[in-house]
């Protein structure tokens, strides 16, 4: 969350700028606040700045390309912990200010928490199950290694079709999360030379694309991919799904994968 913030901050702020975060415990809260002397924030884009793909319009020739994708995935992030996030400009030019405010554990649960981390990243966490994420949106990309790599996976990432075959080479791969969309190979392309390969063929292949109609799944399934998932994907259609394979590989089904392959394939 923190790192999105002061990304966005740099992204917006010149290099004599300045850039601050500060953490403090108010009453049964632990606070955040990641201030800067950039651009700033139209009042009357405070209120949508969160919002996915959102973008001030002025600040487009600076956003490196940026889909805004990073803002939105802080706010997610901190509502799933319980906590808010919220926005502050003076205007144009006059700085911004991100707060983040977080549930406070007393002492006696931080020990528990500790305790829980420990036995996730054991011997059995996700940690074993490797996820390649292809896809030549890099903001999305980024987002979504950043989520699975906080819930334990290995992760690695490639942004076009050449990359993500060097990568399935060398990582072996035990799921990729494959966009249809890529520039030159696509992803159909990606998918029908990985199934080609006889050392491949555990590989499950998530296929995401902004089509979802009965054409295109079966378009997928015809190049191989087990899973067709449409775009745009919430982080916990995907986390579910990959925790459904995780313990299938386990010999741990449960409902939730088959729930999954039926909507999904």
């Amino acid at each position: 969350m923190l790192a999105n913030l002061l990304n966005n901050a740099a992204k917006y702020t010149d290099r004599k700028g300045r850039i601050s975060l500060t953490a403090e415990q108010e009453g049964a809260e632990v606070v955040f606040r990641v201030r800067d002397s950039g651009i700033g924030i139209p009042a009357s884009a405070v209120s949508t700045i969160f919002d996915l793909f959102t973008q001030v319009a002025h600040t487009l020739d600076r956003s490196q390309g940026g889909l805004g994708i990073g803002l939105t995935l802080v706010k997610r992030l901190v509502e799933m912990q319980g906590g808010s996030v919220s926005a502050f400009s003076a205007g144009k030019d006059l700085g911004s200010e991100f707060t983040v405010r977080m549930p406070a554990l007393p002492v006696d649960q931080r020990v528990s928490a500790g305790r829980r981390a420990a036995e996730r990243f054991g011997p059995s966490n996700p940690g074993e199950f490797a996820i390649l994420i292809v896809d030549d949106n890099r903001d999305a990309t980024d987002s979504m290694a950043m989520l699975l790599g906080m819930e334990g996976y290995n992760v690695r990432v490639a942004y076009d079709g050449p990359r993500a075959l060097d990568a399935v080479r060398v990582a072996r791969p035990d799921v990729i999360l494959l966009d249809i969309g890529l520039p030159g190979m696509d992803g159909f392309q990606v998918a029908l030379r990985v199934c080609a390969e006889p050392d491949n063929r555990a590989i499950v292949i998530v296929a995401a694309s902004g089509y979802g109609q009965e054409e295109h799944r079966a378009r997928s399934a015809q190049a191989g991919c087990d899973h067709h998932l449409v775009k745009p994907i919430e982080p916990a259609v995907v986390s579910e799904l990959l925790a459904s394979l995780h313990s299938t590989r386990h010999g741990a089904a449960s409902d939730n994968i088959v729930r999954l392959r039926r909507s999904a394939d």
